[in-house]
């Protein structure tokens, strides 16, 4: 599914990139942005475009939520949000499905989404070839909400620690997630296992996806975030007493939450608002371990260490790195 997903969405774009290409004087610093973003101010994020008709006020605002799970638990989990949203803004706000973090990042790039959750490793794809801009991470009033990477096993598995994975298949999700590939290729073979190499990676497509597999037996082993592992229990999808943790690693940000980059400023401002003030429901707050509302970030700063870990694999963000992790995929 991904695969199919990622092909579609590089072609899509490989068409519309000759249309948005900025000349290369028009924009004195880019880094890792595509070519039609500029970063004038280096905050590593897509500047608003500086011709106001380029600026978007959408008469029907587009938000979803990054595809983890199935997408329809999420957009009715979020419907009390969006309506305070269209109540807030005084727009029409509908959730927009998607299937995977390709075609929602595909989405945002055309311009069929203006707002949503981008789970962490995609988050970085979607700022330089999307021109998202992060804004916020789901938590409560004094921290926002993490999460670690965690090996999860059977209980009665044999597989005790992490080099007995050895020989074996073990499940990511897919290239571009954080938790699910990137993070395990950079932090792995400190404990004496190299994916791909000591071990087959088997791509599931999902967090949720691998922990069922796990689960009915089709995966040994996988590496999934602990968070999703945590929503899947208390919605009763597993038993946390059927699995066993072998792993866990320093906490990541969760999912974040980006808007398109050329939204107009005040339409932006009073959008951003709306998420800052909204107190979840408590359906909401059992879903994200009882956080209460978006939490302000800064990219550059709270999104460093996601960076770092691709870094640290041989990774990076940009159009280069997403042809290879797409090939990856396939």
């Amino acid at each position: 599914m991904i695969a199919k997903s990622l092909t579609k969405t590089l072609s899509l774009i490989a068409l519309a990139a000759p249309a948005f290409a900025f000349a290369q004087d028009n924009c004195p610093h880019r880094g890792d942005l595509d070519a039609q973003y500029c970063d004038a101010n280096k905050d590593l994020v897509a500047d608003v475009p500086a011709d106001t008709k380029k600026q978007k006020v959408p008469n029907t605002i587009v938000f979803t939520f990054t595809p983890v799970e199935d997408p329809a638990v999420y957009e009715k989990m979020f419907n009390p949000f969006t309506s305070h949203l269209s109540q807030c803004t005084g727009k029409r706000v509908v959730f927009f499905q998607v299937q995977s973090n390709a075609a929602e990042i595909e989405a945002m790039r055309s311009g069929r989404l203006h707002v949503g959750g981008f789970s962490t490793g995609p988050t970085a794809f979607a700022v330089n070839i999307a021109g998202a801009v992060p804004f916020a991470v789901i938590g409560n009033e004094k921290e926002y909400q993490g999460y670690s990477l965690i090996v999860i096993v059977k209980k009665d598995s044999p597989i005790q620690k992490m080099t007995d994975l050895k020989g074996r298949k073990v499940a990511h999700t897919s290239p571009s997630s954080n938790s699910g590939h990137m993070a395990p290729v950079a932090l792995f073979p400190k404990t004496g296992v190299v994916p791909d190499k000591d071990y087959k990676i088997v791509f599931s497509g999902k967090h949720d996806q691998s922990i069922l597999g796990v689960n009915s037996g089709d995966y040994e082993a996988a590496a999934v975030a602990s968070d999703v592992f945590d929503r899947l229990v208390e919605r009763g999808a597993v038993k946390a007493d059927d699995f066993r943790v072998i792993y866990r690693s320093e906490r990541f940000p969760t999912q974040s939450f980006a808007y398109a980059h050329d939204l107009e400023p005040a339409f932006r401002d009073k959008m951003l608002k709306c998420f800052y003030d909204y107190r979840f429901t408590d359906d909401l707050k059992k879903a994200f371990a009882g956080s209460d509302r978006f939490f302000p970030i800064e990219y550059k700063k709270d999104f460093s260490l996601v960076r770092h870990v691709a870094q640290s694999a041989g990774e990076s963000f940009n159009r280069t790195a997403y042809d290879k992790q797409s090939s990856k995929a396939k």
